[in-house]
């Protein structure tokens, strides 16, 4: 069993200039400054070949875009600097598309912080490319930032919500779960939702036979088991066990509501070989009302 605490290398904001991505520089740097580390805002920039005449842009256009990815820089550092005097900031602006620029990062990164939409985002926008695209190979933790939706924050004293699977990714994600409910000063939620099934027939018919039974004791246990080793290394941390019949990705999106932060794996139990990203991970990164963190396991982190 490992600590719950990530790497301590820096914390990556991937930002494009965005307000979004300017919420993403904020929640980073206010991470940074509570646990010591390094804030390194990211704006990968890349110019268009020939602006679609299949040549290489011309000098002026390099030195153009480079110029404007600098000045995104200068603003989202003078942002994150007034969160802490003595944050430690570094910037980069890799000549690159977003995604592997942001994937490279993560290979020596505590975790990536991305807005959930970008640059073109509208109301209502899910979750954007990057995001997704990022989430589905980084090799650290990568949080998305989510929101109510009437545009509110989550609350910053409400509960890290951690799904739990049995699977070794949720092993993991609950490790960093109870980290970061320790460093908030906030409880854990741990949520059990065994009901895998999509169809509300099916779902209902599942529900009844389940009810009560031997494998809803079984689905306890399992929690109790998984919870047992870290809560005696995060003795501060309260917890609340929630087992119950139902999907998983309903019972995380209605606690996202009122949490501060939702922890999963990115793939959980059942997950196929190879699947980069869970069906319920991308639900999470789409609809959630809070921050999600999605966890790889370390197994899986150069597999994508």
């Amino acid at each position: 069993m490992s600590t719950g605490d990530i790497t301590d290398g820096p914390i990556v904001a991937g930002t494009d200039g965005s307000e979004r991505g300017t919420e993403a520089v904020l929640w980073a740097a206010d991470m940074a400054a509570r646990r010591n580390r390094t804030l390194r805002i990211v704006h990968a920039f890349s110019a268009l070949e020939g602006f679609g005449t299949g040549l290489p842009p011309s000098a002026e256009i390099l030195e153009m875009v480079e110029a404007e990815a600098g000045r995104v820089l200068a603003s989202c550092h003078d942002v994150a600097s007034a969160v802490a005097a003595d944050l430690r900031i570094e910037t980069a602006k890799p000549n690159s598309e977003p995604i592997p620029a942001l994937i490279r990062e993560s290979r020596s990164a505590s975790m990536v912080v991305l807005g959930a939409s970008g640059r073109g985002g509208f109301t209502g926008m899910l979750a954007g490319s990057t995001a997704v695209g990022v989430a589905s190979h980084a090799e650290c933790p990568v949080v998305v930032l989510r929101k109510h939706e009437d545009g509110s924050a989550a609350p910053a004293d409400g509960p890290v919500v951690v799904g739990v699977d049995g699977s070794p990714v949720s092993e993991e994600a609950i490790g960093v779960a109870y980290h970061e409910a320790s460093l908030r000063g906030v409880p854990l939620v741990a949520v059990n939702a065994w009901l895998d099934v999509e169809y509300d027939r099916a779902f209902n018919q599942a529900r009844r036979h389940f009810e009560g039974g031997p494998y809803e004791e079984d689905q306890q246990r399992l929690l109790a088991e998984r919870l047992a080793g870290w809560q005696e290394k995060y003795p501060d941390v309260h917890v609340e066990r929630a087992v119950v019949r139902d999907r998983p990705r309903h019972q995380l999106l209605q606690r996202s509501g009122t949490a501060s932060l939702l922890v999963v794996g990115s793939r959980g139990r059942g997950g196929f070989r190879g699947l980069l990203l869970g069906s319920t991970s991308q639900a999470l990164i789409h609809h959630a009302h809070c921050p999600v963190m999605i966890v790889r396991h370390e197994r899986d982190a150069h597999r994508g």
